[in-house]
């Protein structure tokens, strides 16, 4: 009877472990949040990013582009012909998947740098 018993607790034990277990790991996962300084505000969105990064005139968004390396890179690995595809392509290219890959600080400076490109109109 005393093995069945404790066969009986880790059974218990085992159970509630397996269904406890996801609940702590939801609730971990749910509270970490990217650090944001106060230094550079909130981390924008890159889906309002790619919206109005491509409702930039061609020389805005040209503007833009070449003043965030990692983005600047991205179309010049397609070597001569990459600034002529990009113009011909920027206002429908889904840019959040390049967007996605910058850290927050790098977000933070392409935000303000669209938003000086639209004042300079």
């Amino acid at each position: 009877m005393q093995k069945k018993l404790t066969f009986t607790r880790l059974v218990v034990l085992m159970a509630g472990l397996w269904f406890a277990l996801p609940l702590s790991v939801a609730a971990a996962t749910a509270t970490v949040k990217p650090a944001i300084t106060a230094e550079t505000g909130s981390v924008p969105d890159s889906k309002q990013l790619e919206k109005e990064l491509q409702q930039l005139n061609w020389k805005q968004f040209r503007s833009v582009i070449e003043s965030v390396p990692e983005l600047k890179s991205s179309v010049e690995g397609y070597g001569p012909v990459g600034w002529d595809i990009v113009k011909a392509n920027y206002t429908t290219y889904k840019w959040r998947k390049l967007i996605d890959k910058l850290d927050p600080g790098e977000k933070q400076r392409l935000s303000k740098l669209i938003q000086t490109a639209k004042v300079s109109k």
